[in-house]
């Protein structure tokens, strides 16, 4: 069965950043991403959560930067030439930068293409399916909680 938006008829679809990190594909909801930017020096700041890297001047915005990899528990950060730095807008116009390992495309996904998770993923809302890869939707929202 498919979702229809009662308005046009149509299915209707989402748009996604798909990053990898370490070897699995994630998905950020195109909504939240203001910039991506190149690795640059991180400044670091003393006494914060492990996760959090320290701050970055993006065009005179000091923008705090958190390690994605260390929020969930994986390996340390390995920064190559494909790291970037993906800035995300929040509500009250506050920006916050996540790490990635490497962007690799956009993509669409219907609701049809979405297998949602509940309450079963941390930082996980959902499974798309996209050919044959399989892409990890990250919730946002969850994942910059303070005591996640």
């Amino acid at each position: 069965m498919q979702n229809y938006s009662l308005a046009t008829n149509e299915i209707v679809t989402k748009q996604y950043i798909v990053v990898m990190i370490g070897d699995e594909y994630y998905g950020i909801d195109i909504g939240y991403i203001d910039n991506i930017v190149r690795m640059q020096k991180i400044t670091r700041v003393p006494k914060v959560q492990p996760y959090f890297k320290g701050v970055i001047n993006l065009r005179g915005e000091v923008v705090p930067i958190m390690s994605l990899r260390k929020k969930m528990g994986l390996a340390d950060d390995v920064f190559t030439n494909a790291s970037r730095i993906i800035i995300l807008k929040l509500e009250d116009n506050v920006a916050i930068g996540i790490i990635v390992d490497e962007v690799k495309e956009v993509v669409n996904l219907s609701e049809n293409e979405i297998d949602k998770m509940g309450n079963k993923g941390r930082f996980i809302n959902g499974i798309g399916k996209h050919g044959d890869d399989l892409i990890s939707l990250l919730e946002i929202q969850a994942v910059l909680e303070e005591n996640a």
